[in-house]
């Protein structure tokens, strides 16, 4: 078999090792041995764990290597340790493999501490349901709950069900998704009267490379999912052209807007969608009336196309640049690129640092400024990926695409509408950088004239900032370290004065305890003291008075902090979080709407509300 193979038995070891399983003839080590190997080299060739496409995959493989470590009894990150017996194994024959060792260690123990968790509370609920079993099926309530919950993957549940001999009711499971998705749709609104579900047969000529302005002819007129042969001034609708110079929304590019005029009669267009192969034209009749048949002039706003062109070239320029300086992992998993700003989301495992980020605005703006002629080809698909074209994974090409390059930086299938050069494009500032989900990060920029208007008001902020510090623009920064090494100064006397005052109110407090038996109870409000005086107060309070058990509670910006402490001589008799005002009920009701009848009611209690252990 495979599995007795140096390269198998070696891996086998490894994990045998990491997961502190002695037994090395255990299926699961067999399983998490030739994990590994598929997981680093799917991560190597650029592949990170999503929720979609191979990214999925990805992390499918990943939690069941993880669940088949649980199993021999490894609750804590193990995985990633193997990429290193991996590396020692086949990084000679696949040298990436080694010069990409630390980034595949890295995403995949990102991944195991994600997924800890889940795997937990997720067996637990398993285990019992499986426990609780009349029959052989799990059903599918139960698989529902374990991944709209717990997040645990229905896959996973179907390896241990079959593990135990049992089935998992998969038709309930997607009646279940069926009734949350309905669920879903029913919480939706849609601000746009625009029927993605209407079919429309036929093709839509795209003139809008050449032409922002065009003579077309309608074909189809709508009002909601009905046909109508005349739109009137006042109505909102959709019109279909036999050609446009209108660009529909795809790619992440949003829709041209604009007008389509006749004679007296003026329909503005607001967006622009696709249905299939035909572009749809939504807006209104701001002016007379248009029939199905005309031929009306249609008019793309062109400082729009033009705003949006620069955002689009830029985002092709942000991709190649992401690349080369975070690797070749980086894929887009999404834009959105408009007349104001361009959003780019990619695959990355970790925060890009703000050096990172520096270095990538930089190299997009020298590519702007070497002025690369941005050139468009049409040609085979194959044909292009073999030129080295960039595609997007999941996305659907022709046989035919169209091929943009910027110089020989930047290569990639493109439909979209681009600038001639890139120095047409002028700036680019990245404004954001986040995450928005797990492996994925987000980068939001602008270009051109919103560009130069970010930084002339990031410059008047800095401005009116000198102007409050009382400095101009080349001492602010020393004024505010100043300010901030003053703040920290003025804290550290206020913590000794509020210390002093807490000792004080210690001195006062103490004539204010109860013997009971050989212990002093105290119970007190001191309005207005942070958590750490509190602290402090109860330590003075614990040494002044010897065998104690004190309770102290608070009122500070309309929150609640309630702390007890026992002495060290008492903690055999006495715990802390039995205490009255820190039991369970009465500690969680000070959060409650009765917090301010019970906060006025602090006071030294009596001996019937103390534990009996107190008592002796």
């Amino acid at each position: 078999s495979n599995y007795e193979i140096d390269l198998f038995v070696n891996l086998i070891n490894a994990a045998a090792k990491a997961t502190g399983c002695k037994d090395t003839s255990e299926n699961s080590l067999k399983v998490i041995a030739d994990h590994i190997r598929s997981c680093s080299f799917m991560i190597v060739d650029g592949v990170v764990p999503s929720n979609e496409g191979r990214g999925y995959v990805l992390r499918r493989i990943i939690r069941r290597a993880l669940r088949h470590g649980h199993k021999l009894g490894q609750s804590k990150p193990f995985f990633h340790k193997l990429v290193k017996a991996l590396v020692k194994e086949m990084g000679e024959a696949y040298p990436e493999l080694a010069k990409q060792q630390a980034m595949v260690e890295k995403l995949l123990k990102q991944e195991e501490e994600r997924f800890a968790e889940t795997l937990d509370q997720g067996m637990t609920i398993l285990e019992e349901a499986i426990s609780n079993l009349k029959g052989k099926e799990i059903p599918g309530e139960t698989l529902f709950k374990l991944y709209d919950t717990y997040g645990f993957p229905v896959d996973l549940t179907a390896d241990i069900a079959r593990e135990r001999g049992l089935s998992i009711d998969e038709a309930g499971f997607e009646k279940a998704m069926d009734a949350q998705r309905d669920r879903a749709r029913s919480t939706k609104s849609f601000s746009v009267d625009y029927n993605k579900d209407l079919k429309l047969e036929g093709e839509t000529r795209f003139t809008g490379y050449e032409h922002l302005i065009d003579p077309c002819k309608i074909t189809d007129l709508y009002i909601g999912d009905d046909a109508v042969d005349t739109i009137q001034a006042g109505q909102q609708a959709m019109v279909v052209l036999e050609q446009t110079p209108f660009y529909a929304e795809s790619g992440g590019q949003v829709g041209d807007a604009g007008r389509l005029i006749s004679g007296k009669a003026v329909f503005r267009v607001d967006d622009t969608q696709k249905q299939g192969d035909v572009f749809v034209h939504l807006g209104e009749v701001t002016e007379g009336s248009l029939k199905k048949g005309e031929t009306v002039e249609a008019q793309v706003d062109a400082s729009k196309r033009q705003a949006t062109a620069f955002n689009h070239s830029a985002t092709h320029l942000l991709h190649a640049a992401l690349r080369q300086v975070l690797g070749d992992h980086v894929a887009q998993k999404g834009s959105l690129v408009d007349a104001e700003k361009l959003r780019f989301d990619f695959s990355h495992f970790e925060p890009v640092s703000p050096e990172q980020l520096k270095t990538i605005e930089e190299m997009v703006n020298e590519h702007i400024r070497v002025n690369h002629a941005v050139d468009t080809q049409l040609m085979a698909h194959k044909e292009a990926i073999t030129a080295g074209a960039m595609a997007l994974f999941g996305e659907k090409y022709g046989d035919e695409v169209r091929v943009l390059s910027m110089g020989d930086f930047s290569v990639e299938l493109c439909g979209g509408t681009h600038v001639n050069r890139t120095g047409d494009i002028g700036l680019f500032k990245i404004v954001s950088e986040s995450g928005i989900a797990a492996g994925v990060r987000r980068i939001e920029a602008v270009t051109a004239q919103n560009a130069l208007q970010y930084i002339e008001e990031s410059e008047q902020q800095l401005v009116n900032i000198a102007s409050m510090l009382k400095a101009n623009r080349e001492t602010a920064q020393d004024r505010v370290q100043q300010m901030l090494e003053r703040n920290r100064q003025l804290e550290k006397e206020l913590e000794q004065i509020k210390s002093k005052l807490a000792s004080n109110q210690g001195s006062d407090l103490i004539s204010q305890a109860h013997e009971i038996g050989d212990t002093k109870v105290l119970a007190a409000r001191l309005d207005g003291m942070d958590v750490k005086t509190l602290r402090t107060t109860l330590d003075q309070l614990k040494d002044k008075l010897g065998s104690a058990a004190i309770v102290l509670g608070a009122v500070n910006d309309g929150k609640v902090s309630l702390i007890a402490g026992v002495s060290k001589d008492r903690t055999d008799r006495i715990k802390a979080g039995e205490m009255p005002w820190l039991a369970g009920s009465e500690a969680k009701a000070v959060g409650g709407p009765i917090w301010p009848r019970l906060a006025a009611q602090i006071r030294p209690l009596s001996t019937a509300r103390w534990p009996q252990s107190l008592l002796g």
